[in-house]
């Protein structure tokens, strides 16, 4: 985790400009971004203190030098979460399965007309309904592809199923960098992140950039085999009572072409079910 905060920090710093800060910018510079003593400039903090911080050799950082870091580093209100779960990691609890109540199945089911599933932990996909298994072909998958980032990095297929692949990869991406943040002693996600470092090489650049996200909502660009091009509209639920799940439910705009595709998938699901 020492190394993740420093590498978190240092990528942060090469996003901002010494011009952006109201800092001279010219000079040569050895790395792009803030210096270190600029920052700590900037922040109101030594700069052995900002170096140790880096280095996660200060156990007791305040609220007050979080704040003042995160607002020189322009960071958004996910990239502050990260940055606080880094400094302060969880302690380590023991794992729990993650399960799907049989009422949350049967509001999946109950969804007829638009694509739902479930999502774990570490991108898990634990549940879906008939339209998402159309789109997607859960049920055809190997069980080692029941998750996001591996069937999205490992699985040829995607590069052209994602019609923006790119931002999908990237997405996935940022999206277990935020998990591993909130669970540092996770150690089927350490196994996840290593695999797909050694397999892919796209994953083990994107990784290094250390970027995270919280998935809330989106567009979805889709090459479906069946009924072409779909532009899906997507929301990223949080389950309440259920942590860790998420619901995630895609949406076409009415009168659209993928409004009519989507009808023409759940017509060729149930005659194929028939």
């Amino acid at each position: 985790m020492n190394h993740d905060l420093g590498e978190f920090l240092r990528t942060r710093r090469a996003r901002v400009r010494p011009d952006d800060v109201g800092l001279p910018g010219g000079g040569r510079r050895r790395v792009p971004g803030l210096r270190r003593e600029e920052l700590a400039l900037l922040a109101g903090v030594s700069v052995d203190y900002y170096m140790r911080l880096e280095q996660g050799r200060t156990p007791a950082v305040s609220d007050a030098v979080l704040d003042a870091v995160a607002r020189v580093l322009r960071l958004d209100e996910t990239e502050r979460v990260h940055l606080r779960n880094l400094v302060r990691p969880t302690t380590a609890r023991k794992a729990v399965p993650q399960r799907v109540r049989p009422g949350l199945r049967r509001l999946l089911d109950s969804m007829e007309e638009v694509p739902a599933f479930v999502m774990g932990r570490r991108t898990d996909l634990l549940a879906w309904n008939a339209l998402a298994d159309a789109l997607y072909g859960f049920s055809d998958f190997e069980p080692d592809m029941l998750n996001n980032a591996r069937h999205t990095f490992l699985q040829p297929e995607t590069r052209r199923f994602y019609r923006d692949w790119p931002a999908v990869a990237a997405d996935t991406v940022a999206t277990l960098r935020l998990d591993a943040g909130r669970h540092p002693d996770d150690a089927r996600l350490a196994e996840l992140v290593g695999e797909l470092s050694v397999k892919d090489e796209t994953f083990r650049k994107l990784w290094a950039q250390h970027a995270v996200l919280e998935k809330t909502h989106g567009v979805k660009l889709i090459r479906h085999p069946v009924v072409g091009d779909l532009d899906l509209d997507y929301e990223m639920l949080r389950l309440p009572g259920d942590p860790g799940l998420h619901l995630g439910v895609y949406t076409a705009e009415e009168g659209s072409p993928t409004e009519e595709r989507l009808r023409l998938l759940a017509s060729w699901s149930a005659s194929v079910d028939a």
